[in-house]
């Protein structure tokens, strides 16, 4: 016989996040839909979103002051990230994970790491979802910017596989916007 705290929500199975989403250039969650066009690659081994707190405790040198007392703790920054393995190679997915890069105007098919940032380098990145009930779950990462480089891996007999790490930033026109916006929509 279960316990009478051995139970799940009722609302358990529709809001299950199923199979691994799908990375996206847009994506507009009042109209959600995906194209050929917005999909940015394909991935394998899924994809990893985190959007952690960032805090100081500002009465850690304050003497008789408890560790971690509430009203003196301090938010100083959100790292909002998404990483994933991606097995698209076109110029534009390599241009992504590089970061500080261009493709060149003359052969669409080189792309050229550049030694300073342009603003042009960073965009908005979609995850996007299914959820057991036909609805969707999508985490917009703002202004994402490459910032764990380019590495591919191949493998005898296998496919290329290349590491992205893309970080979310603030802008100095919103500096009150955290970088990582996150929706759950039921169908």
């Amino acid at each position: 016989m279960a316990g009478r705290f051995t139970v799940i929500p009722e609302s358990t199975f529709q809001e299950l996040q199923m199979d691994a989403g799908v990375l996206l250039r847009t994506f507009d969650p009042a109209q959600p839909a995906v194209t050929d066009s917005a999909i940015i690659c394909a991935t394998t081994g899924g994809i990893q979103a985190s959007c952690a707190a960032e805090y100081s405790d500002l009465g850690e040198d304050v003497d008789n002051c408890p560790n971690n007392m509430k009203e003196l703790k301090h938010l100083d920054a959100w790292n909002c990230t998404m990483s994933f393995t991606s097995l698209g190679t076109s110029p534009a997915s390599i241009k992504l994970a590089l970061g500080a890069a261009d493709i060149d105007g003359t052969d669409e098919t080189k792309i050229v790491p550049r030694a300073e940032l342009a603003q042009t380098d960073f965009s908005d990145i979609w995850w996007v979802g299914d959820r057991a009930d036909g609805g969707f779950v999508a985490i917009q990462l703002k202004n994402a910017l490459s910032t764990g480089g380019f590495s591919i891996q191949t493998t005898k007999n296998g496919k290329g596989q290349v590491s992205v790490e893309l970080t979310g930033h603030v802008s100095i026109s919103a500096q009150k916007v955290v970088p990582m916006v996150f929706y759950s929509a039921e169908p």
